[in-house]
């Protein structure tokens, strides 16, 4: 079987949690869970003022759109193209075109959390990039980048270097 990417299927403008409620049942009656594996309406919470009251309500990041998380294949294709509301997938003629990882991953889809404990003053090893096996101690951390600052000698200056998570590890 091969992998699952995500797809982008129209719908009627304000039937996106109908498509979506629809999907998921056909899913479950017809057992497909292992082909279609999440079907998504993104939503961004969003802060309005009506009357002077400020009220916090969920808007839609993309109207008239849904997201599926599945195995592209005859069967699946047959059954979110034939959902009540489904006007097709995004893509040349009749191709669906999956969506980048990357572009999911800034959407918030397939991010994987990871807890980091580093702090200021802590001795880390670099252990890729053009830094790797470089030592030395974290100057800085910026959480929400996920990147930390170090110290490395260079021209016999100590000369700050910004480096993501990934790229290093505590000693």
């Amino acid at each position: 079987m091969s992998e699952a990417k995500w797809y982008v299927a129209h719908t009627y403008s304000g039937y996106e949690n109908k498509v979506k409620v629809d999907l998921e049942k056909t899913i479950e009656n017809r057992g497909l869970q292992d082909q279609i594996l999440e079907v998504s309406v993104p939503t961004l919470e969003v802060s309005e003022l009506k009357n002077g009251v400020e009220k916090l309500a969920d808007r839609k990041m993309f109207p008239g759109y849904v997201l599926i998380h599945m195995v592209m294949n005859d069967d699946t294709w047959y059954v979110v193209r034939n959902t009540r509301g489904v006007t097709g997938f995004v893509g040349p003629g009749s191709k669906p075109v999956p969506l980048d990882e990357a572009d999911m991953e800034g959407l918030g889809f397939g991010k994987r959390e990871v807890a980091v404990d580093f702090k200021v003053g802590d001795p880390i090893v670099v252990i890729s990039g053009a830094w790797k096996d470089t030592v030395g101690a974290v100057k800085a951390v910026n959480e929400s980048k996920r990147t930390l600052t170090i110290n490395v000698e260079m021209f016999g200056r100590e000369t700050p270097v910004e480096l993501s998570f990934a790229e290093v590890k505590s000693m």
